[in-house]
């Protein structure tokens, strides 16, 4: 009995905990999320694309998004560009084994972003070096570019035009709020584009 009595602790700490970060995102993040879902929106109209990547779970986030409006989330409409750059297996290992493994997304950055383009990186410490050499790489592109980190925002608060900040220091409770923030990301562009 107290085996289950600790894993109901448990459970209900870990959501009430993530409640809490959705409550502070609520409180902090909506108008930083208009702003960039308006980015990514005017830039879809004008031909351009939207461009996300990350590591580990930021990479499957970047991968959710990129689906969601290739896809559709709520609505039936035409599919948006959007491109995660952690799919295509043969250029990440080959920009890591030619070069190094933090170029996998600088170097496709090069390759995909322009100006007309929005390019978003992901990170719960907003630090990881491949995320922020592929922001640099954007912005030297003259790609407009957002972060979406934890509360200390690390580098990608001072090299992104726009920084997404969590205001956690779980990783997995920012994670949780990524997510939703991706998903609210989605229902605004799809709103505004159709």
């Amino acid at each position: 009995m107290e085996r289950i009595d600790k894993a109901q602790e448990i459970v209900a700490r870990a959501i009430q905990d993530s409640i809490a970060v959705k409550q502070g995102v609520l409180q902090t993040l909506v108008s930083p999320l208009i702003q960039a879902a308006e980015w990514v929106s005017d830039s879809i109209q004008s031909g351009g694309k939207f461009i996300l990547f990350g590591n580990g779970g930021s990479a499957g986030d970047a991968q959710h998004i990129a689906a969601e409006l290739v896809g559709r989330f709520e609505l039936e409409r035409r599919p948006f560009p959007a491109i995660a750059l952690t799919t295509n297996t043969s250029a990440l290992t080959a920009i890591a084994n030619d070069y190094d493994y933090d170029a996998i997304f600088s170097r496709q950055v090069r390759a995909w972003a322009g100006s007309a383009d929005i390019v978003l990186g992901i990170s719960t410490s907003g630090n990881s070096p491949n995320v922020v050499k592929g922001l640099e790489a954007a912005k030297d592109q003259g790609a407009r570019t957002i972060g979406l980190t934890g509360e200390k925002g690390g580098r990608l608060d001072s090299i992104t035009d726009l920084c997404l900040k969590v205001p956690s220091s779980n990783t997995a409770r920012i994670q949780e709020s990524h997510i939703l923030i991706g998903h609210v990301l989605c229902l605004l562009i799809e709103k505004s584009l159709s």
